[in-house]
């Protein structure tokens, strides 16, 4: 069991490698760029797995450096990315009318976080069918907004792309002028639509099967999708009031108390993990840099389209440190016993995430960064964000490697990436006497 399950993660991290780098190639052509030139391949494999892992950590303007071409190019490696590739290849599967056989499921399995072997097609489908009809109502009510504004040919473009863009948690936009969304500060339509796009795609897809399984009845939920649920809540209410009380001076001086409360919403939703923004990163204060990084680092939940840590892995620490506080043999959610297998799995996660950002730290420290903006932008693509400080383009070759590495790591998952690359374990039934080490 264990050397199948090795054998999957790794053909779907080598798998996730190769489109990035069929993207880089795609975004090199000349009929990818304005004026008809190139780009250095770094920059291209930068921007393909910026664009695959949905991070949006970006070396160029979209808009000012891509043609139409290449920036489809860009919006179908979000999709894939998002969706993972495997469910696009199960979809031209579906279109062909092929019959989807037990190794094609058991991929399945490990490309969506299902869980579960059973039921995975029919759980595809949903994903499908709910992805259409998520992203098509989301360009819908971005429409509104951006075709009037620049007319049907752009507005509609526009709306597509972000709405996609959105719902895979990527955070590119076309709007050109490195602005994002700067200038729909204040604008209910669009903010609101991009944060609910933003939840809908990083609340996981297992979790909007179980809802529609249970008639969206809370009680009859899964622990999975309950705790998700209440996690997302929670952190998004918790970090919405520190927005406000942290940046009252700073970005919402001067503004009107409903316009803040927006804005500091949106602050809370876009760091898991989207990375659109509504002003200049670099300007916030100390504290809400801060806050955005651990926002970050937490992410998404499992099964989803967004990065990070997730939420559940947050939670299921919280909990072992708080039963460790209260000298408590089981670790409790709820009225569930959590077992030390998902114990081990959460916590070597944290540590291993933790681990790559400090190195990656280091690495863009070295190459002349300060440390807040290292730690930064390691954060930003490690949870698959796209939040940056604008030093991204300034970058040497070192340093975007760096980033490129933790996208990819951020994206394919570091436990997936380490059990591939990993030989599997071999248990041993002579085991070594317990030792005695005195921590804490």
């Amino acid at each position: 069991m264990g050397g199948w399950k090795w054998g999957i993660t790794r053909k779907l991290a080598v798998g996730f490698a190769s489109i990035i780098l069929l993207g880089a190639l795609l975004l090199m052509l000349p009929v990818s760029n304005r004026g008809g030139g190139s780009i250095p391949f770094i920059n291209a494999l930068f921007t393909s797995t910026s664009a695959t892992c949905v991070t949006g950590l970006v070396v160029y303007d979209t808009w000012t450096q891509f043609t139409f071409f290449g920036q489809l190019i860009i919006l179908i490696l979000i999709q894939c990315g998002g969706l993972g590739f495997m469910t696009i290849a199960i979809a031209f599967a579906f279109a062909a009318r092929r019959k989807i056989g037990l190794k094609q499921r058991s991929f399945l399995t490990e490309a969506v976080n299902s869980g579960q072997l059973g039921g995975v097609v029919h759980l595809v489908k949903r994903i499908l069918i709910g992805t259409i009809a998520v992203e098509m109502s989301g360009a819908i009510l971005l429409g509104m907004c951006f075709v009037p504004q620049f007319g049907k040919k752009h507005g509609i473009w526009f709306s597509i792309f972000h709405s996609v863009s959105a719902f895979c948690n990527a955070g590119f936009d076309v709007l050109g002028g490195g602005r994002s969304l700067s200038d729909y500060v204040g604008n209910p339509l669009v903010i609101i639509t991009i944060c609910m796009l933003i939840l809908t795609g990083g609340i996981g897809f297992i979790v909007w099967n179980d809802l529609l399984n249970q008639h969206f009845r809370f009680r009859k939920l899964k622990l999975h999708s309950r705790i998700a649920i209440k996690a997302t809540v929670i952190i998004t209410g918790l970090s919405t009031l520190l927005f406000l009380l942290l940046e009252k001076k700073g970005l919402f001086a001067g503004t009107p108390a409903g316009q803040n409360v927006l804005d500091a919403f949106f602050l809370s939703v876009t760091p898991r993990t989207a990375g659109f923004s509504i002003c200049n990163n670099d300007t916030l204060t100390g504290g809400s840099k801060l806050l955005t990084m651990i926002l970050m680092a937490i992410g998404a939940s499992p099964g989803g389209t967004g990065g990070g840590m997730k939420t559940t892995t947050a939670v299921v620490a919280a909990c072992a440190v708080w039963s460790q506080f209260h000298n408590r043999e089981d670790v409790n959610v709820g009225h569930f016993r959590i077992n030390e297998e998902t114990q081990k799995q959460a916590f070597t996660g944290i540590f291993i995430y933790l681990l790559m950002v400090v190195a990656g730290t280091f690495i863009l420290c070295f190459g002349g960064v300060d440390l807040t903006r290292a730690a930064y932008e390691c954060f930003s693509a490690i949870g698959t964000v796209g939040l940056s400080t604008g030093i991204t383009p300034t970058l040497s070759a070192v340093s975007k490697l760096t980033l490129i590495f933790l996208m990819y790591m951020g994206r394919v998952g570091s436990l997936t990436v380490f059990m591939a690359v990993t030989r599997r374990t071999i248990g041993s039934k002579l085991r070594q006497p317990v030792g005695d080490i005195t921590v804490g």
